[in-house]
């Protein structure tokens, strides 16, 4: 009963139910006008008999006689009304058992069901509902979303255009909300005003137009677009966007970066302050094999490691962490440190050969830009030339040919990069790369988050998620952190340094072992201090800044519970 009023309304406010419901009504009009003219032509008739009986009468024989009950009380004696009477009996077996039931089903009961169906999608939230995230537009970075949003226990809500589809994600247990994506209303039913974010995630045409919509409900909610271009980036940015996320682009860098390209080198991804944040392989150093303790990196060239990136997935960084042949290295260092590191590590993996790139859409054209920032010699395979940066790097054919990757030069390659968007042909080249070159750094991109595994297995050293790509840059905004790559990336937390640190050092306080936080710098009075040694005590009047991801911020505040404390954040080197 709880439905009925708004079953009522849909079924009211739908224009085909109106319209079957005037059907209805002709029908039964047509059924009672029929009615009406047999009685009367019954009274004819038995006037005509000579029997008399009232319209009451009349009107109960037509009814027993069109339902074929013919109960028999009242019968006609001349052959005319033995005729009328069969007459009546098979216009209403035809009227009331097959023609009223399928009109009652056809035009009341099946739009009633479907009204009452349609009533199980929610078209708006409950006004206390607070701090939710508004998802628009269902895909692979929504369902990525979704899934940590859910394992953060942070509300959601997605606003679903369709019925049907509302419908059937309502079903699966996802918090839908139907309507229009351009309708004032339906933001206002979703609670725009009380939200912590809005994610738009479809067309830059669509988020536009979302934008401006949004922004007649409120100016304050943060809105996240998806962009493909500069000039769409620019648009959204003055229809009210407060993120525009160019997820082709970051993706194409982050697998430029994880290259080795033929190098050790270390390269920049962001910084705070003096201290520059780099990431740097290691294929072939005499650093793998090694634990960081067994490395010694922080003693023979300063250097700090905040954590290592194994196959695609961040993972914390320990003095037993050991150090793979495909690492790559999180550094933590000045520029002067970084040099040193350079210094060291060049001589290794040298190779001249061309770095291959498969695919120059816009995840492909990406990485070019960046190995070309690099100074890292390329070479591209597509099947459609025109889409080329620089022709005279491009080799046309399709890359499932072995033929055609032999002529591209796989086997001389330091490293492919897999960049289609189609998940099961990444992971038919990744498996066709590694039976060429089993030695070789293969580097493939995926589209949906259940597929990193499978690529990962097929072969490849790193595995790069669109969907992720997208979601945690919108969920670290949750958490006052900006993404570093792509997974929960890193923060630079800032704390008044605990009384119960004053004094020690930082290799007696064993604060990496304990809460997993990399003490990088020591700000005091006179100045900040960048990687302090390990054997320095601590001063009294001074801030720590530690860099660590949220469960290492969680592990030191409950540690040592200092008195003061913000977040900063990295600043993310875009070239």
């Amino acid at each position: 009963m709880k439905f009925l009023p708004a079953i009522l309304v849909t079924l009211l406010m739908d224009r085909g139910s109106r319209g079957n419901l005037w059907m209805l009504l002709r029908f039964c009009t047509l059924l009672l006008a029929m009615m009406v003219l047999y009685t009367v032509l019954f009274h004819i008739l038995m006037v005509w008999e000579g029997q008399d009986h009232s319209w009451i009468s009349g009107m109960y024989w037509v009814v027993t006689t069109m339902t074929t009950l013919g109960f028999g009380d009242i019968t006609f004696k001349s052959d005319i009304g033995r005729i009328y009477s069969i007459i009546v009996m098979f216009s209403g077996v035809f009227m009331l058992l097959v023609m009223l039931p399928f009109t009652f089903i056809e035009f009341l009961y099946a739009p009633w069901m479907k009204a009452q169906s349609n009533a199980r999608a929610p078209r708006e939230v409950s006004p206390h509902l607070r701090g939710h995230v508004i998802i628009v537009n269902h895909g692979p970075v929504a369902e990525t979303l979704i899934e940590q949003l859910t394992g953060q226990q942070v509300p959601y809500v997605l606003i679903v255009p369709e019925l049907p589809d509302a419908l059937r994600m309502h079903d699966l247990g996802l918090s839908v909300l139907h309507g229009m994506v351009d309708d004032p209303h339906t933001y206002r039913n979703a609670g725009a005003e009380r939200a912590a974010l809005l994610a738009t995630l479809g067309s830059e045409l669509v988020n536009t137009n979302i934008a401006f919509t949004v922004r007649e409900i409120s100016e304050k909610v943060p809105i996240f677009a998806t962009a493909r271009s500069d000039t769409a980036e620019e648009v959204l940015r003055r229809a009210g966007e407060t993120q525009v996320l160019r997820l082709g682009r970051m993706l194409g860098m982050g697998m430029a970066r994880r290259t080795h390209g033929g190098d050790n080198l270390a390269h920049v991804v962001g910084s705070f302050g003096d201290l520059l944040v780099a990431e740097a392989a290691v294929h072939r150093t005499p650093l793998v094999g090694k634990t960081l303790r067994g490395a010694r990196l922080r003693e023979h060239l300063g250097v700090a490691i905040a954590c290592v990136w194994e196959r695609g997935k961040m993972q914390t960084a320990g003095p037993d962490t050991r150090i793979e042949e495909h690492t790559i290295l999180v550094v933590i260092a000045t520029r002067a440190q970084l040099d040193a590191w350079d210094e060291t590590f060049c001589i290794y993996n040298a190779n001249p050969d061309p770095v291959l790139v498969i695919g120059s859409g816009r995840v492909g054209r990406s990485a070019i830009r960046h190995l070309t920032t690099r100074r890292i010699a390329y070479r591209v395979i597509d099947t459609q030339p025109q889409r080329a940066l620089d022709p005279a790097y491009m080799i046309e054919g399709d890359a499932t040919d072995r033929a055609v990757l032999e002529r591209a030069g796989i086997m001389q390659a330091p490293t492919v990069l897999i960049t289609t968007h189609d998940d099961d042909t990444n992971i038919f080249l990744t498996i066709l790369c590694r039976a060429l070159r089993p030695d070789m750094q293969i580097i493939s991109r995926v589209t949906r988050d259940r597929n990193v595994n499978t690529v990962d297995r097929a072969g490849a050293d790193c595995v790069l998620s669109y969907a992720s790509l997208g979601a945690n840059a919108i969920s670290n905004h949750l958490r006052h952190t900006n993404v570093l790559m792509l997974t929960e990336g890193l923060s630079l937390i800032r704390v008044k340094i605990p009384p119960e640190l004053v004094g020690r050092t930082l290799k007696d306080s064993n604060v990496r072992a304990q809460t997993g936080c990399l003490v990088v710098a020591i700000d005091t009075p006179t100045g900040t201090q960048a990687l302090p040694p390990p054997d320095q005590p601590l001063p009294a009047d001074g801030d720590l800044l530690l860099v660590g991801d949220e469960d290492a911020e969680n592990r030191f505040l409950v540690r040592y519970r200092p008195t003061e404390r913000h977040t900063g954040a990295w600043k993310r080197t875009e070239s």
